[in-house]
């Protein structure tokens, strides 16, 4: 029975048990498994780093309000953030990493950072 590589299907010559015709072709067989699995964690940062951006760019002071189409004409996605604050009066802050928002009456987004912390 003839035994083909696992990742380029090239005749296999020498042990029984071998799956690979040599070392490139397991390691790249290995390395398309893994990107596989890390395909949609990769999604996911690229959107919470793209909604990150969004929010630096539109607050370079550190506390603004903006109408909620600018963010939306960006591509600020608002079902991807790092995290939520809530205040003790119920507030929800949504944060991308150290950019937050919240949202506030008739389309307006107070954007705020969040203060370091050593």
């Amino acid at each position: 029975m003839e035994r083909l590589c696992l990742d380029c299907n090239a005749r296999i010559i020498g042990r029984i048990d071998k799956k690979f015709c040599d070392d490139s072709c397991r390691s790249n067989f290995y390395n398309k498994q893994g990107n596989k699995k890390l395909s949609y964690v990769r999604i996911i940062n690229r959107i919470l780093i793209r909604n990150r951006k969004i929010l630096e760019g539109l607050n370079p002071n550190g506390k603004t309000k903006v109408n909620i189409k600018a963010l939306q004409s960006q591509g600020f996605d608002f079902n991807h953030f790092t995290n939520i604050y809530e205040t003790n009066k119920g507030s929800k802050y949504h944060f991308c990493y150290e950019y937050g928002y919240l949202l506030l009456p008739f389309d307006t987004v107070l954007l705020v950072k969040r203060k370091e912390v050593n």
